[in-house]
């Protein structure tokens, strides 16, 4: 049914509990998983090197997330990608999602930056009202 899932991770507690909720669906459809790991965009008026440390450290943290789910996930019989993006995370989703096509994203329903969802809106939510597949929320 899923032949393709894509997972989008933050390293919150809700990612993690996504992560293993994927895996178990990637392990019974026997699909191919693709991790999505998105961090914001620094802004250019910091100037350098603080824009390139802040760069760095924004990479890492979302290099670190995607790893760590890889690790969760162990081995799965189809196959797995990861993929780190800029972005607001809704939008990074969802343009990963219109190059790759999954059957199904799957995310946690809150993420690391809470006072951001509630000031500009639930990331989770955006994905919802715009994926062209089905989304699988879980907390």
């Amino acid at each position: 049914m899923f032949k393709s899932i894509l997972l989008a991770v933050d390293g919150s507690e809700h990612s993690k509990r996504a992560t293993q909720m994927a895996a178990a669906l990637a392990q019974i459809m026997r699909s191919d998983l693709w991790i999505v790991s998105a961090f914001e965009p620094i802004p250019a008026y910091l100037g350098e090197p603080l824009w390139q440390q802040a760069l760095a450290k924004s990479m890492n943290v979302a290099d670190q997330a995607a790893a760590e789910a890889l690790a969760m996930i162990g081995r799965i019989p189809g196959e797995v990608k990861t993929e780190v993006v800029e972005g607001p995370a809704a939008e990074a989703i969802l343009k990963v999602a219109e190059s790759r096509k999954p059957d199904l994203i799957v995310m946690g329903s809150r993420g690391l930056s809470r006072l951001a969802g509630l000031l500009l809106g639930s990331q989770s939510q955006k994905v919802v009202q715009h994926a062209t597949c089905p989304v699988l929320i879980v907390r």
